[in-house]
């Protein structure tokens, strides 16, 4: 660190990420306790093991290779160049763990984003970044979970949440959530807070995977018309998406990167206390501001439109936070609410719709809540924001945000990148047998096995105290 200043700027960095990754841990509790309340009593732990077994499966994999992709394909790769390399990604790299500053053995100088500080910078800085966007690949799978619920095997669902955690919403993320992304870029790509990076591929892979899945046994009646089958526990639904909303606090913060000087980002003199991972200036206030009226349009306009359903009005206010979210770094509080309202509404319409239509099965409205809600939210920026500078002005040349920029960008993000591999792997587990629980299974309940050995446990222990008390001469 060459100045006091400096010093003082890495070290409340590093404690700012560090931060947010209990608050964004919140998000996947919240998914836990949100899942079972939507299953039904006979698949509760099937439910739980299915969404806590992929926190190992994609920590490990991102170590390896998902932080890698963010830094390797921000060019496509060869869009706008080829394979970018960087000292901090690689998993055998000093800056993939205790390294204490300074630069490491046969590496060079740092690269991007705070290279003029070395890589002592990184050394204190890398793990912060990589938990925050693991945690962001947590979100991403969690998504997808909810709309597996009761019928999908484990071992596929795990291997679609390293797909989706470790791959496809990282290379998106270089590409459109990437200061010199290639969509950024050349497109004008903005989706600041992650309409699309995180929700339209995250919606766009779950309608990939429960279209080869199918329905839940009973959903559909012989004439095809819907049945509900309700949560359980609304209690259940209720709290876990209130610790999705408080966990967005997090997610929300770990997207903006805490003061900045003017000579990183091409701007004029000074300094920035806060800019979004785009580099482009923001404040704090922003957030508290757009995410609060983002919120309470959706709450406000799902409980109108679903005339004070509970589970849906509370799934709207998360569709109005997502809808809002692209453009929540520069939008006035009056436009983030009336966004949310309509994210909201379409993601209430768009579900029951798509489900009549196609007889789709998304138990939690996974697909409608994350994807349509960020799909359009993508689109309504791209005219609200027109024009407006899509990143970092250290380029020679900045793109602007244009509607057709967006809505490539969300094409590729809900379709592209989200559904398409989704679709691909799915089909292929299903073909192999691999993709969906057998029939009985199914109708028993996922949790059996688990049910019959604590029976067994039971039975075994209340032998033994029959036998202790006839010893003791209490029983004949």
């Amino acid at each position: 660190m060459d100045t006091d200043i400096g010093a003082l700027s890495v070290i409340f960095t590093e404690f700012y990420y560090w931060v947010t990754v209990p608050l964004m841990f919140l998000i996947h509790v919240g998914f836990c306790m949100y899942e079972v309340g939507a299953t039904r009593r006979k698949n509760h732990i099937h439910t739980l093991m299915k969404n806590t077994m992929l926190i190992p499966l994609v920590t490990i994999t991102f170590f390896f290779f998902g932080w890698w992709i963010y830094f390797a394909f921000p060019n496509g790769p060869w869009i706008t160049g080829g394979i970018t390399q960087s000292d901090n990604a690689v998993p055998w790299s000093e800056l993939m763990g205790t390294h204490l500053g300074g630069p490491g053995v046969n590496q060079g100088p740092a690269q991007g984003y705070g290279a003029e500080l070395g890589n002592g910078f990184w050394a204190r800085l890398n793990g912060v970044f990589w938990a925050a966007f693991l945690l962001f690949s947590w979100t991403a799978a969690s998504i997808v979970s909810g709309a597996t619920i009761e019928r999908i095997r484990p071992t596929a669902f795990w291997l679609l949440a390293v797909l989706i955690g470790s791959g496809t919403w990282i290379i998106d993320a270089a590409w459109g959530w990437h200061p010199d992304g290639w969509m950024v870029t050349q497109l004008g790509y903005h989706d600041a807070y992650a309409s699309g990076v995180i929700h339209a591929i995250a919606g766009g892979f779950a309608l990939g995977v429960i279209i080869p899945l199918g329905a839940r046994i009973g959903k559909f009646a012989p004439d095809g018309t819907p049945r509900n089958i309700n949560p359980h526990n609304k209690w259940l639904v209720t709290i876990g998406l209130f610790l999705i909303y408080t966990g967005f606090w997090g997610f929300y913060v770990a997207c903006n990167v805490p003061i900045i000087g003017s000579d990183a980002i091409g701007a004029g003199e000074g300094s920035f206390t806060a800019t979004t991972i785009y580099l482009t200036p923001t404040t704090l206030s922003a957030i508290v501001f757009n995410f609060l009226m983002s919120l309470s349009g959706g709450l406000l306009a799902a409980y109108v439109v679903s005339k004070g359903e509970a589970f849906w009005t509370y799934s709207g206010g998360l569709a109005g936070i997502i809808c809002a979210s692209a453009g929540n770094d520069l939008y006035h509080p009056i436009q983030a609410m009336l966004i949310g309202a309509v994210g909201a509404v379409c993601a209430y319409k768009l579900h029951f719709w798509v489900e009549r239509r196609f007889k789709v099965d998304d138990p939690v409205g996974a697909v409608a809540v994350h994807g349509y809600a960020g799909f359009i939210g993508l689109v309504i920026a791209g005219f609200m924001l027109w024009g407006h500078p899509a990143t970092a002005g250290y380029h020679e040349e900045v793109a602007a945000i244009t509607p057709w920029g967006q809505l490539i960008g969300a094409i590729i993000m809900f379709g592209v990148l989200g559904f398409l591999p989704a679709f691909i792997l799915s089909s292929i587990l299903k073909g192999a047998g691999l993709l969906r629980v057998p029939e009985s299974v199914e109708l028993v309940g996922l949790d059996l096995s688990e049910e019959i050995a604590n029976e067994a446990d039971a039975i075994e222990v209340s032998e033994a105290d029959i036998a202790e008390a006839k010893r003791l001469g209490l029983l004949n």
